[in-house]
């Protein structure tokens, strides 16, 4: 029985050893890579991924973080093919078969199917020589590695390095469509992700919500003001142009004469403000930086079209 500091000397070179076979891929990509991108980009169709396995466990990876990244994508079972879903791929679809091997005989239906209608099929395989890749339109063979597992059988080194070329694939669909933080929510609407992606003006509360005064206005209809907001502050705007806020710590500041001056002695001004567009974990950073709890939205002329406040983001799930 080995001891511990044995086995987690092992883990690591494991670990080294996959992380060594995915340099040695970057460094030497697959001739067919960016012909297979600019195949992709050009069809009307989908990407479909099938393997079965443990190479299938990695298309259905490559076929989720295709889809979510705004590649149309699928995957399909090979077996499920055979019987009936081989209808599932169309004339303007194109296939990415995966299999370390390349001789799965469970994709043998796809790659007959694909040949018989002229459907283009790419192909992920460690075997440069094997039925799969001769049959393949885009080749995208790995390089030599050796598996981590202590026996060389089980598929470790090539499902990391299948995986980190669909992963590029993917990145690489992405940048050649200028995909953007905007793009993704469309695709991660839900949890966390989908909160952070949010924009301030999905969060916000509306223009009519706000209280707005004057810059003359005297200080005790400006607490009116600001105690019917429910936000503690107040906009000090001239002409509907912000020019400051007032805010429990202006107040605090002030309190010798306070309700002797108005709005526009006692406002901060040129305050920290947002747009209808940023980033709702932005507005979040902004808040947390300049140590304040709410933010007025404003656009491009600085007229104040909004307030979001900090218990907003929290009841969004961005904090």
């Amino acid at each position: 029985m080995t001891n511990d500091v044995s086995t987690l000397a092992f883990t690591q070179a494991a670990m080294r050893l996959e992380a060594d076979a995915i340099y040695k891929l970057a460094d030497d990509m697959p001739a067919d890579f960016m012909p297979l991108i600019q195949r992709i980009l050009g069809t009307s169709g989908r990407l479909i991924v099938s393997g079965i396995g443990k190479s299938g466990h990695i298309a259905r990876k490559i076929a989720a973080t295709c889809m979510s990244t705004g590649t149309p994508c699928m995957y399909l079972h090979p077996a499920e093919a055979s019987h009936g879903d081989l209808g599932m791929i169309q004339r303007d679809d194109i296939c990415l078969l995966v299999s370390n091997s390349g001789e799965t005989r469970e994709l043998s239906d796809i790659i007959a199917y694909t040949r018989r209608f002229n459907i283009p099929m790419a192909a992920i395989s460690a075997k440069p020589d094997s039925t799969l890749i001769k049959a393949a339109d885009y080749k995208l063979i790995l390089p030599p590695f050796k598996e981590a597992c202590p026996m060389g059988l089980a598929p470790t080194t090539s499902t990391t390095v299948t995986l980190a070329l669909g992963d590029a694939i993917a990145i690489a669909l992405m940048v050649e469509r200028g995909f953007q933080a905007e793009d993704f929510q469309v695709f991660h609407p839900g949890g966390k992700l989908g909160a952070q992606l949010a924009r301030v003006g999905e969060i916000m509360h509306g223009a009519d919500t706000i209280p707005v005064v004057s810059a003359d206005m005297p200080m005790p209809e400006v607490l009116i003001a600001m105690t019917s907001g429910g936000f503690g502050v107040a906009c000090v705007t001239q002409d509907d142009i912000l020019l400051g806020i007032v805010t429990d710590g202006d107040l605090r500041r002030n309190m010798d004469d306070l309700m002797a001056r108005n709005a526009g002695e006692i406002a901060t001004l040129d305050p920290v403000t947002v747009q209808i567009d940023t980033l709702a974990v932005s507005a979040l950073a902004i808040m947390n930086n300049s140590k304040i709890t709410a933010l007025v939205v404003v656009d491009d002329a600085k007229h104040p079209v909004g307030m979001i406040h900090l218990h907003d983001l929290l009841r969004a799930g961005v904090a």
